[in-house]
C-alpha cells in the first residue's frame, strides 16, 4: 500500500506463476501494453511492469512481476504453498485458465480447474491473452480483492505500521575491564 504518494492512492504488487508456455509473459504485455505477439521468447528471471488504473473512484498502480516458467499445473497446490510461506498473511490469489481461445488444445477444461480452485478457496478464471478476452477482468479482480483487504489508503503517518517504536532501555552498565 502506499504512503501518501500524490500520483496513487495504493501500489499493489502482482505476482503471476505458472507452467513454462501458459502465457504469463502474453497476459502481461496485454494488460500492461494492449498488445500480443504469437512468437515470445520465454522469461528468463523476473520481468515487471507498471499499469496505473483507477477503481472506485481510486488510483491505483499495479507493479506487475512476472515470473521464469514454473513446471507443471501439478504443481499449483506447492505454489500457493510457497507463497503462503513467503508472502504477506492473507496474500490474495487468483487462479487464471489462460489460452481459453484454444478449444482443442485445451490441457485442462474448465469444469476441472474451477473445482480445483473451489477445493483450495480461490477463484477462478479463464482468459485468452490472444484475443484480450477476460484479461482485464483478471487484473481488475485481484486490484478489487486486494483494496477491499487492505482497506481505505492511509496518510502514513497514522499507520502504525509505518512507525518505529522506541522504548527507553535500561541503563548500560559499566564494568571494568582488563583491556588497555
Amino acid at each position: 500500500m502506499s504512503t501518501m504518494n500524490p500520483e496513487y492512492d495504493y501500489l499493489f504488487k502482482l505476482l503471476l506463476i505458472g507452467d513454462s508456455g501458459v502465457g504469463k509473459s502474453c497476459l502481461l504485455l496485454r494488460f500492461a501494453d494492449d498488445t500480443y505477439t504469437e512468437s515470445y521468447i520465454s522469461t528468463i528471471g523476473v520481468d515487471f511492469k507498471i499499469r496505473t488504473i483507477d477503481l472506485d473512484g481510486k488510483t491505483i498502480k499495479l507493479q506487475i512481476w512476472d515470473t521464469a516458467d514454473q513446471e507443471t499445473f501439478n504443481n499449483v497446490k506447492q505454489w500457493l504453498e510457497e507463497i503462503d510461506r513467503y508472502a504477506c498473511d492473507n496474500v490474495n490469489k487468483l487462479l487464471v485458465g489462460n489460452k481459453c481461445d484454444l478449444h482443442t488444445k485445451k490441457v485442462v477444461d474448465y469444469t476441472t480447474a474451477k473445482e480445483y480452485a473451489d477445493q483450495l478457496g480461490i477463484p477462478f478464471l479463464e482468459t485468452s491473452a490472444k484475443n484480450a478476452m477476460n484479461v482485464e477482468q483478471a487484473f481488475m479482480t485481484m486490484a478489487a480483492e486486494i483494496k477491499l483487504r487492505v482497506g481505505p489508503p492511509s496518510s502514513g503517518a497514522s499507520d502504525p505500521a509505518n512507525k518505529v517504536k522506541i522504548e527507553h532501555g535500561r541503563p548500560i552498565e559499566s564494568s571494568k575491564s582488563g583491556c588497555c
